[in-house]
């Protein structure tokens, strides 16, 4: 079906299944199936796709952003940069009399300091923010979830990895990927205790697996978050 409201049109498949209500669901490339129970009117069907038009909106435009990859970034003010999972727009400052670049998180904006207005410079100083972010939220996590383990992590970096989200060792050393900054709190949280659970575990047996949903019963939402949102965390 194809239906059109403030101005946009969407099209989408509807299936009638054994089921009391109407569903939404939006797969990775944008398309859009509406589950309804059988016998539902084509009027309810509509009545819903229009209620829920902004955020069907929303999420259709995410699938398809995704599918085109990340894109080149810009610096000028108000570009948005993922902090936490939140999106929020850059205000860069210049000020020639700072003895190194800064970022500064207030106000629901990230304040760049920069010596010399050029994009390197500002990529830069948000780098050294994530990485400076990164490492006292995932030592804060180690620290909340360490009484789930009799072992303890030897060492804690941060690294510019462009494969892993983290790792762990046979030495217990620990490794985290620094653009875990851009992800919400509870993202981190999972990353952080799967790789914990590396300490016990190695490998990725059905013993680690249970380790981790002991311990985090809803790891796979986070698992879920990274897979869809991943490519936005770019700078």
């Amino acid at each position: 079906m194809i239906h059109t409201y403030s101005g946009e049109t969407i099209s989408f498949d509807i299936k009638y299944k054994k089921r009391t209500s109407i569903g939404i669901y939006i797969d990775y490339y944008g398309n859009i199936e509406i589950q309804a129970p059988k016998g539902t009117t084509n009027e309810s069907v509509v009545q819903l796709i229009e209620e829920k038009w902004d955020l069907i909106q929303q999420k259709t435009k995410e699938m398809k952003d995704r599918l085109l990859g990340p894109k080149e970034r810009d610096y000028a003010h108000d570009e948005s940069f993922l902090y936490l999972g939140g999106s929020y727009p850059i205000q860069i400052h210049h000020d020639r009399n700072i003895t190194q670049d800064y970022v500064v998180f207030e106000g629901d904006r990230l304040h760049i300091y920069v010596k010399q207005l050029e994009d390197e410079k500002i990529k830069q100083a948000l780098k050294r923010f994530y990485y400076q972010q990164c490492k006292a939220i995932v030592e804060k996590s180690i620290s909340s979830y360490q009484n789930n383990f009799k072992v303890k992590p030897r060492s804690i970096r941060i690294s510019d990895s462009k494969t892993t989200w983290g790792t762990c060792d046979s030495k217990l050393q620990l490794t985290f990927n620094w653009k875990l900054a851009m992800a919400p709190r509870k993202v981190i949280d999972y990353v952080v205790v799967h790789e914990m659970c590396h300490m016990v575990h190695l490998n990725h047996d059905r013993s680690f697996w249970r380790l981790v949903g002991k311990i985090m019963p809803d790891y796979k939402e986070q698992e879920k978050w990274l897979a869809l949102s991943s490519w936005k965390m770019t700078v």
